[in-house]
């Protein structure tokens, strides 16, 4: 056992090294050679950090089950955990790690009947492993007693946080007694559950391993750029051009994964969906038949594929980028296990691409882009496959009861007529290019210091609006968005200038944008127009002229603008400007006059001389002074 000379020296037993052994370790994780010896031999409770997937239920299994001693007719300890799949993975570990002692441990999850866990209680149980839900039901039908337990243990607390647990947690923890032993363990420490920690627990000692985000050395990590509305067809690409594929799929939300889930059922490709509003028998069915690979695809959220151990899988896509370093790491740590090597595909659209540089910076290992398969190479690849399933049926003698028959047929048709009928009704179009849907192409992103053009394929547009008007890039884009119907992620670089801005939008947001902009706000000139290009030999300058103005775009004339009246365009209120005098800046009031700087007394009034009613109209202007950074 020179091997677990490490494990020995954490103060750990016979039998323990010997259930070690049995499972083949052979050296702790940084969180089990920093949490054992504490548990083994302190008095204080623990918080532990770590992130997921190093190790943590060992670190607190091992210790509790060499601390405790069976048969004693009560619950010695009580485990938390925030899923169902992860209160079995954490029951049947423990299980595992016990070797011959004689432990009682049993899990404890909405979703099974109950009858059999109240069985299971009256039994007796050592250690229980449940879900705040279940366990709180348990206790209030005065089925589980956890008031003389040894230790009292949150796993995942940070998850359970998520989840709005917290409440249900220190509810179950005011059944347990003040002399128990309390560990926490969780991969972030977010003030809840610090706050937490000082309201329940004894004094305690902090164990924090930093995070490496270390993913496995078998796995293959690439991505491919698509944009959102092309995911499907990247998908199904993807999955056509794989050999032998056993993959799991993570989308975002539990629509999507019915969604795709539905789209990939219609399309013909076997798949299954798990998410967090599947009942649990339904859940464990689909569970236990992936496993057995009686389908080859499971599309699942993160909080449902919790629990879930699969050593084989080929792929781990992720049909929706993670919301971070620890959720991509778990995600992509389920592939390239057990010495075999996986790939861990990634869709990264374009208004995801700075989130992806954050990943890359965060996970210690290579993150490649490489392009989607193009139709004919996986027509090609097809082919490959269909020749070699003839090959396999042609070596086999069962074929030749159909010999007769293939005699009959040769008489009516030619060999290539009848091979041609035949690879149509097997595989319809599915060995044709052109069945599969062209993707629209991803534009690149702009270098840093870009200028003229951020956005390959983008035109730049000129608005009259600018600071003097109250408008920064936030509320531009909430004008375009309302007045338009155009999302922020199609808009490209803004320049807010002083008395106009500049945008960069692909052609087609540019004519949706004049269009909807034709007859606003003014009569004399467009408010939204194609930005006339720099004139040769222009220089450009920081100082503002009289009809000259600090930008490349500087053959627009603004004397129209000035001397524009835009109280059609519909302030409901008058913006508040700062102004270079010390006296306070105040608020115009009655509609709006654009261009120029505003003196004392700059407000219309009608005929009548009384200041006319303010009017409502596309959108409002800022009622509060705002500053703006130069673009």
């Amino acid at each position: 056992m020179t091997q677990l000379d490490a494990f020995a020296a954490l103060g750990l037993d016979a039998d323990t090294l010997d259930a070690l052994a049995t499972k083949g370790f052979e050296e702790p994780s940084p969180i089990q050679s920093a949490a054992i010896p504490l548990l083994l031999s302190g008095e204080k409770d623990v918080i532990a950090q770590a992130q997921t997937g190093t190790g943590k239920t060992a670190a607190f299994g091992i210790p509790i089950l060499q601390t405790l001693t069976p048969f004693q007719n009560r619950v010695q300890a009580i485990i938390l955990a925030p899923t169902r799949e992860l209160s079995i993975q954490i029951a049947d570990e423990m299980n595992s790690l016990r070797g011959k002692r004689a432990h009682v441990i049993a899990p404890m999850y909405g979703g099974q009947n109950i009858d059999i866990q109240l069985r299971r209680l009256r039994a007796g149980v050592d250690i229980v492993v449940g879900t705040p839900g279940r366990v709180i039901d348990l206790i209030e039908r005065k089925a589980l007693d956890i008031s003389h337990v040894d230790y009292a243990i949150l796993d995942e607390a940070d998850e359970m946080l998520n989840m709005g647990f917290v409440e249900d947690i220190e509810k179950i923890l005011t059944f347990t007694p003040k002399e128990k032993r309390m560990l926490m363990f969780s991969a972030t420490m977010p003030s809840p559950i610090l706050t937490i920690a000082e309201r329940c627990m004894r004094e305690y000692v902090r164990v924090n391993v930093k995070n490496e985000h270390k993913t496995p050395d078998l796995t293959d990590q690439i991505y491919f750029e698509v944009r959102n509305e092309d995911k499907l067809e990247a998908l199904t690409r993807i999955i056509d051009m794989e050999q032998d594929m056993f993959a799991m799929v993570f989308c975002r939300t539990k629509m999507d994964v019915d969604f795709l889930a539905q789209k990939l059922n219609a399309r013909g490709y076997l798949v299954e969906a798990l998410h967090g509003d599947i009942a649990q028998a339904q859940r464990t069915r689909v569970i236990e038949r992936f496993k057995a690979r009686k389908f080859d695809i499971l599309i699942a959220t993160d909080v449902a594929a919790r629990g879930i151990d699969v050593n084989n899988l080929t792929h781990v896509i992720n049909y929706a980028l993670p919301q971070g370093a620890e959720a991509y790491i778990h995600r992509v740590g389920r592939t390239g296990r057990a010495g075999k090597s996986g790939t861990a595909i990634t869709f990264v659209t374009p208004s995801e691409f700075r989130k992806l540089a954050y990943l890359k910076r965060e996970v210690k290992g290579e993150i490649r882009k490489e392009s989607l398969p193009q139709p004919e190479d996986i027509v090609a690849r097809k082919k490959i496959q269909v020749t070699e399933r003839i090959q396999k049926v042609v070596e086999n003698e069962r074929h030749l009861p159909y010999e007769i028959f293939a005699h009959e047929l040769l008489e009516k048709f030619t060999p290539l007529q009848l091979a041609s009928a035949m690879l149509r009704m097997s595989y319809k179009t599915s060995l044709l290019p052109e069945s599969y849907a062209e993707l629209s192409p991803v534009k690149p992103r702009p270098k840093r210091g870009e200028k003229d053009v951020a956005r390959l394929g983008d035109v730049r547009l000129f608005i009259a609006l600018g600071k003097e008007q109250g408008y920064g890039p936030k509320l531009l884009l909430d004008l375009l968005k309302k007045r338009a119907g155009v999302r922020p992620s199609s808009i490209g670089k803004i320049d807010c200038l002083d008395k106009f801005s500049f945008i960069n939008a692909p052609l087609e947001t540019a004519e949706k944008l004049m269009d909807a902009f034709r007859d606003f706000g003014h009569k004399k000139a467009p408010f939204i127009e194609i930005a006339k290009p720099v004139e040769e030999g222009a220089q450009k300058t920081k100082k503002k002229k009289e009809g000259e103005f600090a930008s490349p775009e500087n053959g627009h004339d603004l004397s129209t603008y000035g001397e524009a009246d835009f109280s059609d365009v519909g302030f409901k209120s008058k913006p508040k400007f700062k102004t270079k005098s010390k006296s306070k800046p105040g608020a115009f009031k009655g509609e709006a006059k654009f261009g120029g700087k505003r003196k004392k007394g700059d407000a219309f009034y009608d005929k009548s001389g009384t200041k006319p009613k303010r009017k409502s109209g596309p959108f409002d202007a800022p009622k509060q002074t705002r500053k703006f950074r130069k673009p």
